[in-house]
């Protein structure tokens, strides 16, 4: 059924995503609507319109990394997308810095590097002999219960939906201000660091969610339990360590990205700020990624206890 899954899961992110593309090709006048100013929104309009491949390269790369990590795959993976790192890097400069394309051509590349992780996944499932009992090939059968798959997926599409959108819309908010370039790109800044950090709790998250439900679902509640602590404590020790640096550097840390003195002065007096989001982000996405495998049991009937039950078991405050 991992198969069936994994087609499932793509139909509807593909169907998501066809709606997503409606947003993404009028980002102009929604944001001007918002009270963006014609510059901004007019940038933002450029970027986003290069990325609406990526979008269907999502709804292909999620459902095969869930695929792949539950069955504990994790290295080709992790090699696929440092090689593809590698390759966007070399990309980026060339399209944009080299060919003049700037905005546009980072959201290019930064498409087409999400096709070619999805791809190269895609293909090492189909090739290797460690997927060949889950992946049988393509099946009609992926077109079935649909409308069941889309409840069950529905509570982790909130969570990480709320995880994103408030960000977005404190940048929104920023391009509000008196000074909106000033307060965009200390934000930018800001969230540009937060998000490298939050990177290494997603992984914890991905880890987590896929641990717990096999632990679960096996009848491992003690296992699964330990599983929450580890990761719970080597993420919030990482995230902390991480606050305490950007903390030490916080008069020069935003030179690493601009010149500009007076973004320097708003970045360093957002660092505070900034330490405590970095210490919450290390708990919250490890927090997530235990849930979704609860909520999902419950949600599927498969067990005759709650949320909360399952949750005691264990050993977590739901």
């Amino acid at each position: 059924m991992l198969g069936i899954y994994l087609q499932r899961s793509t139909i509807l992110l593909t169907g998501t995503g066809l709606l997503i593309t409606l947003v993404y090709i009028f980002t102009k006048p929604i944001l001007r609507l918002l009270g963006q100013s014609n510059e901004i929104a007019s940038a933002a309009a450029l970027f986003v319109h290069g990325l609406i491949p990526q979008i269907y390269a999502y709804a292909v790369n999620f459902p095969i990394q869930k695929f792949l990590q539950a069955q504990s795959i994790v290295l080709p993976s992790a090699i696929i997308s440092l090689t593809t790192f590698l390759l966007h890097l070399v990309m980026s400069w060339a399209l944009v810095y080299k060919a003049g394309f700037r905005l546009l051509g980072a959201a290019l590349v930064l498409s087409l590097s999400s096709w070619i992780i999805a791809a190269s996944q895609f293909v090492y499932i189909v090739t290797s002999p460690r997927c060949k009992q889950a992946w049988t090939g393509f099946s009609l059968q992926a077109f079935s219960g649909l409308p069941e798959f889309l409840k069950l997926s529905a509570a982790s599409a909130v969570m990480i939906c709320l995880e994103s959108w408030y960000y977005q819309i404190l940048l929104l908010l920023a391009g509000l201000l008196h000074n909106p370039k000033l307060a965009l790109d200390s934000l930018s800044i800001c969230f540009l660091i937060g998000g490298w950090i939050m990177v290494i709790s997603i992984g914890f998250n991905a880890a987590i969610s896929v641990r717990v439900g096999n632990e679960i679902g096996a009848g491992h509640p003690k296992s699964a339990a330990f599983s929450v602590v580890v990761a719970k404590l080597v993420s919030f020790s990482i995230s902390l360590v991480a606050a305490i640096v950007v903390l030490a550097l916080r008069h020069v840390i935003s030179y690493a990205f601009t010149e500009g003195e007076d973004v320097a002065k708003a970045v360093s007096e957002l660092c505070p700020l900034l330490a405590i989001s970095l210490i919450l982000n290390g708990v919250q996405p490890v927090l997530s990624g235990i849930l979704r495998p609860l909520l999902a049991f419950a949600i599927r009937g498969k067990s005759n206890e709650t949320v909360g039950e399952v949750g005691r078991k264990v050993k977590l405050l739901v």
